[in-house]
């Protein structure tokens, strides 16, 4: 009968193809020896392998079942051999005097009959990716044999053996699988002599380190092993970490493929139903049974490899079963951008037909919950850091459709950003004091030793809730969002006349070509594919970003106002068609424009530095602000009568809403700023600075010790002048540089460091705002209030773990089409809608050339900047409804 595929493929899958290399489902503990050792992993066994922490009960009780079972027909098989052995001694013996020809054939028979009782103890052949055939277990067998009959009681390394790991270890009774240690004398069991030699070499992970090994012997075995295995299986342990898939492998889901050689729970062998029967003849030779199985076996093609024989119409027909479901479902096409939509693809391929989607019922139970506790892992591996470098707790207010005031409450720290609640607030907004009370409890449950700055907007209920929170702990600082108080700042100047003309005839030429089929057809073809609207998170930076992206389009608008073909167009003769043709003429609206940006670009660049998220903007806020008043100045060629007007508003504003001791004190504490031969100080930074000393740190003594030690700093004496920490001034972030290097003046490290790893900015955080509507929207008993709760939980969480896991690359985000107004966090209404010109219209929607995959790509836009004034109009810009889309979770 054909072997069953063994049971520990079903808890186990191998690594890099390798059948000795199997990672455990439960513990993601890589084991290195084969299925046997494995199984001995899950069971719990003591000595050398470490037991699995993770394993149900179940399937623990049923390993040891099956390992006993094992053991049994072990010693069963090594009785059986040792009768064999001592028959064919015997045999040989009585035939001395024989034809050697004969003598060879009883010999090879004993052989073959040895080989044969030994096949009934379990042999293990996993099915590789690779042509090789998968019988090394047989192989095994056969040099073991011919070990046995060499081998003397003491041990010794097996005939043939090449490999330098046998000159420093001993076979057990002609085990291969057995080697004393010649140092140590530990008796290594599973895994041969590569495990011999990961012992010697002090690898830990897999096996004890020898410590009575010479050194010599040791560098040699590092020097033979390279360490090139484990490091491959830790990278893909790393991987698999970050990916997090969804599935176990196989779970015992192949049914009808696995009644010949055990198989890899990645990789399915397919065996022909022809198969050669056992001994057919009377007779067969291991050989030839050995080429029969090479020639029946088939691999499957792994998961992220498009098979060769998968036809065209095969992917196509899969690309509409997606399409369908998200039509069906309601979903936003932008769910196609989500990290775990490819995820989840390959993890159901990786099962294979008849894999049965989660229910209704275990999505909004058994899985939500398995989710909710991994993402409070995740989230209290965060909390630990607050001990050390403080954190920001960040109050984001916005308002639904309905009118509902929400806000959602994170928690950052230099280790990353956490979701920590949202909380319906329509019935106390209004009133300081109540908003008082839940800034008060946030302030509890975060813990109020960890909290170095806690952000809200600008509105003055917040800020007077702030302001109140700030008296009665005194130990941190209250401050308004730094994004938001430039943004308010956009929005002043944009009610000056000069700004205000340009930016509404700039809309006017929007408006018309977005409301012509047409001539939107045209325009993306002389931009080759680009758009003009460039869609923020606020209204204010959504005009500026789109009148900066009007001006790079001049040359291509210019040309297409005055081409033969506009000019011919029934459009060009229409009252609208000549109002916009004026403005794109027209010099001075250039002009106006660039002197629009001088102003505003500058104060773009802050917002890049409050929502930086490749590092804590505390520490960059106070100088890029100084450094875009000096900017916008320059532009105006330093007349002052040109760009006072300007500066004033943005001082006001400054002044009035966004200063903060902490901004101060972290400009000063910069090392990348403060050792600048342009740094200058001034009675306000000093002031900040004494400001955070007494606030921050409670204790008088290190207060006084902070004061003394500060001058260590300005001087640049002791490890400050250090030549790495000269180089590491511009190259590391500033909580990093003083964590190296300031380790002689504790107080004033930490002082410094709990500083420079906070942010001035909440806009960090993005929102869906469906989500959160239909989490507020959908309150009915306590058991859904908390299924709510955990879902928002789980959501924002895992949105925040893929930001952070991205945060060294590309953060820029794809534009989108402004004529699709879906999932849009801003409305850009006013850039593109225009009901008085939808006359003309000579072509449907499709046929309107879309923007090319390459030019979308080059104009992905790297803000994410938001503004806590949230209007009901501003925050119901996602179009997605709620109502049909979400029926009960």
């Amino acid at each position: 009968m054909p072997r069953a595929r063994d049971i520990g493929w079903q808890h186990g899958k191998m690594i890099g193809g390798h059948r000795h290399h199997v990672q455990c489902n439960y513990c993601h503990r890589t084991m290195i020896g084969g299925i046997t050792r494995f199984k001995k992993h899950l069971a719990s066994k003591r000595g050398e392998i470490r037991g699995c922490e993770a394993v149900p009960k179940e399937v623990r009780e049923l390993v040891k079942k099956h390992l006993a079972a094992w053991r049994k027909r072990k010693r069963m098989g090594k009785n059986k051999k040792k009768v064999n052995d001592e028959a064919l001694n015997e045999s040989s013996s009585e035939d001395k005097d024989t034809e050697s020809n004969e003598s060879d054939q009883d010999m090879e028979s004993a052989k073959l009959e040895s080989l044969q009782a030994l096949h009934e103890v379990e042999v293990h052949h996993p099915t590789t990716n690779d042509n090789q055939l998968p019988m090394v277990g047989t192989r095994e067998f056969f040099d073991a044999f011919s070990s046995g009959q060499c081998t003397n009681d003491q041990g010794s390394a097996p005939p043939r053996a090449t490999d330098l790991g046998w000159a420093h270890g001993l076979m057990v009774n002609g085990d291969r699988q057995k080697i004393e240690c010649k140092y140590c004398h530990k008796v290594i069991l599973g895994g041969g002599i590569s495990r011999l030699k990961q012992h010697l070499a002090g690898e830990r992970g897999n096996i004890a380190p020898c410590e009575k090994v010479p050194e010599e012997v040791k560098a040699q075995m590092q020097q033979h092993l390279g360490f090139k295995v484990l490091q491959r299986l830790k990278k893909h342990k790393e991987s698999e970490k970050v990916k997090k898939p969804l599935i176990s492998s196989m779970q015992g889901k192949e049914e009808a493929n696995n009644d010949d050689v055990q198989g890899s729970p990645n990789t399915t062998p397919q065996i022909n139903n022809g198969r050669r029967r056992k001994k057919e003849g009377g007779e067969a030779s291991y050989g030839k049974r050995k080429r029969h199985k090479r020639q029946n076996i088939t691999f499957a093609t792994p998961v992220n490899q498009r098979p060769s024989f998968i036809s065209q119409e095969s992917l196509d027909q899969a690309d509409r079963a997606v399409a369908k479901f998200m039509y069906d479902a309601g979903i936003p096409f932008s769910a196609a951008n989500s990290m775990y939509f490819q995820l989840m693809a390959d993890a159901i391929a990786a099962v294979g037909p008849g894999y049965k989607m989660p229910s209704y019922d275990s999505l909004r139970g058994n899985l939500l919950n398995r989710s909710v506790e991994e993402t409070g892992e995740l989230c209290l591996e965060l909390r630990k850091s607050w001990e050390v470098t403080g954190c920001s707790v960040m109050a984001d207010r916005w308002t639904d459709r309905a009118g509902r005031t929400v806000i959602n409450f994170y928690v950052y720290s230099s280790k990353g950003t956490m979701f920590f609640k949202s909380v319906d607030a329509s019935e106390i907004s209004k009133s300081s004091e109540a908003l008082f009370n839940l800034f008060d409890s946030i302030v509890h449950d975060v813990g109020l030793k960890n909290i170095v700055h806690f952000v809200t907007d600008t509105t003055p209920n917040y800020k007077a809730a702030g302001k109140m929170l700030m008296s009665k702990y005194k130990s941190f600082f209250w401050s308004a969002s730094a994004a938001h108080c430039i943004d308010l700042m956009l929005e002043e100047l944009g009610y000056m006349d000069e700004i205000k003309e340009v930016l509404s005839k700039a809309k006017r030429v929007c408006q018309f070509i977005y409301n012509n089929d047409w001539l939107l057809s045209l325009m993306r073809k002389r931009t080759g594919g680009r758009d003009i609207v460039r869609p923020s998170i606020t209204r204010c930076i959504t005009n500026i970003l789109t009148l900066q992206n009007i001006m790079s389009l001049k040359d291509p608008l210019h040309q297409m106002f005055t081409s033969t073909i506009w000019m011919q167009s029934d459009l060009s003769k229409q009252r609208a068609g000549l109002e916009v043709t004026d403005i794109v003429v027209d010099p001075q609206f250039w002009s106006s424009c660039g002197q629009v940006l001088k102003v505003t670009k500058p104060l773009l660049t802050v917002i890049h530095v409050a929502d930086s998220e490749e590092r804590p903007s505390m520490g960059y806020i106070y100088d890029a602000l100084e450094k875009a008043k000096a900017e916008i100045a320059s532009a105006f060629s330093n007349k002052e009568s040109e760009y006072f007007p300007y500066l004033k508003v943005i001082d006001h504003i400054w002044e009035e809403e966004l200063h903060n001791p902490l901004h101060a004190a972290a400009y000063y504490l910069n090392p990348s700023i403060f050792y600048n031969p342009g740094f200058s100080t001034s009675k306000l930074i000093q002031k900040g600075l004494l400001d955070c000393i007494e606030t921050l740190e409670p204790n008088l003594t290190a207060q006084d010790m902070i004061t003394r030690q500060i001058t260590f700093y300005e001087d640049a004496v002791g490890d400050f002048s250090r030549p790495v920490a000269l180089r590491g001034r511009e190259s590391l972030a500033p909580a990093t540089w003083w964590s190296l290097y300031a380790a002689d003046y504790p107080d004033l490290q930490r002082f410094a460091v709990r500083i420079l790893s906070q942010t001035c900015s909440a806009t960090q955080c993005e929102r869906n705002l469906s989500m959160f509507e239909r989490t507020h929207l959908k309150k009915k008993n306590r058991l859904e209030h908390e299924r709510l709760d955990n879902l928002i939980f789980v959501h924002y969480n895992l949105r925040l773990q893929e930001r952070q896991s991205t945060v060294n690359k590309s953060m820029a985000k794809v534009v989108q089409d402004p004529t699709c107004l879906e999932e849009m966090d801003i409305d850009v209404s006013e850039w593109v809608e225009d009901l008085s010109s939808l006359d003309g219209d000579g072509l449907g929607w499709m046929d309107v050339a879309m923007p090319t995959e390459a030019i979308c790509v080059n104009n992905t836009r790297t803000m994410k900047v938001d503004s806590s004034n949230y209007s009901a109009n501003e925050g119901s810009s996602d179009e997605t409804n709620s109502s049909d889309r979400n029926d009960e979770l």
